[in-house]
């Protein structure tokens, strides 16, 4: 990567590769300089990057997330089912080793810590849909951090321009 001050030339190949439509990265890699490098001479040249195509990429990659998140919940819950149904079974095929030989029995019941392992398995499955189906419904949170965003902003500004105006009242 180059080092030192930019160049006139560089900062003219910054301008024609930004018309030509390449983006920060993409200049960035061409002339051998640093992203921040690149974002500074464009904002100073006046150049601002498109960013709808990476607007775009970035909600199909939310879509897709998203799409793979609700299959991963659906076979959670599948799991889940799946145990429980074991669980409810009228009669359990059982496989012990008892002294020294495998025995292999039916029983109407499960072994208690067989059906506890069960239950806890069937919880934590059902657990991890749950958790992923809360990531999926924020509940009006990312608006309500905006408008927090915007009313911080918005005090800032206002304190500013009070102190800026009460900086020549002072004696």
């Amino acid at each position: 990567m180059a080092t030192g001050r930019v160049t006139d030339a560089e900062r003219q190949r910054i301008r024609d590769l930004h018309a030509q439509g390449l983006g920060r990265n993409a200049i960035a890699r061409e002339i051998g300089r640093g992203t921040r490098t690149i974002s500074l001479i464009c904002a100073d040249l006046g150049l601002p990057f498109d960013r709808t195509a990476t607007a775009v990429a970035t909600e199909a990659r939310m879509i897709d997330t998203r799409a793979r998140r609700a299959a991963l919940i659906e076979r959670y819950y599948a799991q889940a089912e799946k145990i429980l149904a074991r669980l409810e079974r009228d009669e359990h095929h059982i496989t012990e080793v008892s002294i020294g030989k495998v025995v292999k029995y039916t029983a109407p019941d499960l072994p208690t810590q067989d059906v506890r392992n069960l239950v806890q398995a069937s919880g934590a499955a059902a657990a991890q849909a749950a958790k992923l189906e809360a990531l999926n419904t924020d509940n009006g949170v990312a608006d309500a951090k905006s408008m927090l965003g915007q009313l911080a902003a918005g005090l800032t500004a206002a304190y500013q321009a009070m102190d800026t105006e009460g900086a020549g009242d002072a004696p």
